[in-house]
């Protein structure tokens, strides 16, 4: 079991910076990759970005937050952060860290993943 938990959401300008936190605990060793998705009201949940957990490199990112966000852990292996910049509306929507198990690549597709934290609200302001 890998258990996730969020931090750092809430509301901020267009063109602000948010940073966001993804507190891992349990049998965090088994995971190949985390990530970050983000779902919107009305729409599928999204891939946003993804690191290879154990060694921290091979960030992956979608094209519409690629510039903008960076990912990264800490060298302890507890957390994954998430430093969105130059904000939008459209980045507005709740974002939730995941756990893959599966090793070999970074997956995009949400039902790859096998753990999913909680999700923080990001709210975008015009």
């Amino acid at each position: 079991q890998v258990h996730l938990a969020e931090s750092g959401g809430g509301l901020v300008q267009a063109g602000g910076s948010l940073s966001l936190s993804c507190a891992a605990s349990g049998q965090t060793y088994a995971a190949y990759a985390m990530g970050w998705f983000r779902q919107a009201p009305g729409k599928e949940r999204e891939f946003v970005a993804a690191i290879r957990w154990w060694t921290g490199d091979n960030p992956e990112y979608s094209d519409s937050v690629k510039d903008r966000f960076t990912i990264s852990r800490d060298n302890a292996k507890t957390t994954l952060f998430l430093q969105m910049n130059n904000l939008k509306p459209e980045d507005t929507a709740v974002y939730y860290c995941a756990a893959q198990i599966l090793a070999g690549i970074i997956t995009r597709t949400p039902e790859q993943y096998d753990y999913w934290g909680q999700g923080t609200q990001v709210t975008v302001a015009s």
